[in-house]
């Protein structure tokens, strides 16, 4: 992996075209046929936030969501470029530290294109989500190599990837397709990196170690869900985020539970490979179970499909 890393670099200054122009509002438009539709189906309940709301307003909410979506990007890949760091002091192999230090190049490109694209393409950021915030410092403070492994590479790195492939999907916006399409490469490999490295170790714990690294997974879990709320989204919308959530609770929407699912699709594979989801009497199966999620346990882990998602491997074939 660090022979297949060291070709896979690609440059966010040349290889990007930062020329295209982007409008926020017609990216706006493409969110509200796919993240919106929840919100504005809530308009017409007693009580909704949101009854005032006329085009001018959602097409603001398209254009904070999206600003906001990428944010929580950034941060993650400002959390991802220290534990990275951390990582190739921490690893106790020289091989792991070899690839760790590609890793960490990895992430300061994407800490640059995103802040790039917020600052020159969207007009700012937002600041990060607590529950981002507390996982990735938790992650960063706890003495066992391995659950920074676990924290990063599995859970923070494989929702990300999840999440980057659903935007990739919805947007028509080139110069950000084209922006998530490489970083996609990279967070592949991250999380594949994580699977192999982790796999074998694991192998060799006890039952009440086990249990340890589930129930870190699961509050892992729970806080990545919990990151989707956007509360400072409706804060500078002039909306009270108690008052959207309570109207989310009561009135759930398919398109949301759909969404959350989703964005599990990469880690519930993965944490099968390494042995967690089944150890210890099922636990972490039920806790998966009790989320929604336990239907993506057969899907491809990423160490197996990763090779498949080089992007930059490819264009440079076909440009050759």
């Amino acid at each position: 992996m660090y022979e297949k890393a060291k070709t896979s670099q690609w440059n966010g200054t040349t290889d990007l075209d930062w020329s295209i122009d982007v409008d926020p509002e017609e990216i706006a438009r493409g969110l509200m046929q796919f993240s919106m539709e929840r919100f504005k189906m809530l308009q017409g309940l007693p009580g909704s936030p949101f009854k005032n709301f006329g085009e001018k307003e959602w097409m603001r909410v398209g254009v904070e969501m999206q600003r906001f979506q990428l944010s929580q990007f950034l941060h993650g890949e400002q959390g991802a470029l220290m534990v990275a760091g951390y990582v190739t002091a921490t690893t106790p192999w020289i091989d792991a530290k070899y690839y760790a230090a590609t890793q960490v190049m990895d992430e300061a490109r994407h800490v640059e294109v995103f802040a790039k694209y917020l600052d020159e393409k969207l007009g700012g950021s937002y600041p990060m989500n607590p529950n981002l915030g507390a996982l990735i410092t938790d992650t960063l403070t706890d003495s066992r190599w391995d659950l920074t492994y676990l924290g990063m590479q599995i859970m923070v790195e494989g929702l990300a990837l999840a999440a980057f492939g659903a935007m990739f999907h919805t947007t028509t916006e080139p110069l950000l397709k084209q922006l998530l399409r490489y970083v996609m490469s990279d967070e592949a490999r991250h999380v594949a990196f994580g699977v192999l490295t982790l796999r074998e170790f694991y192998e060799g714990l006890s039952d009440a170690e086990m249990r340890e690294r589930q129930e870190f997974t699961f509050d892992c879990a729970e806080r990545l869900r919990n990151r989707f709320f956007m509360v400072d989204v409706w804060e500078r919308m002039g909306v009270d985020p108690r008052a959207v959530l309570k109207v989310m609770q009561e009135h759930p929407a398919p398109q949301q539970a759909d969404f959350q699912r989703l964005l599990f699709s990469k880690i519930v594979p993965n944490t099968k490979k390494l042995g967690l989801l089944d150890a210890s009497d099922g636990w972490l199966r039920k806790r998966f179970e009790h989320l929604g999620v336990i239907e993506f346990e057969d899907w491809v882990d990423t160490s197996e499909e990763y090779a498949n998602l080089d992007a930059f491997e490819a264009d440079a074939k076909t440009t050759n």
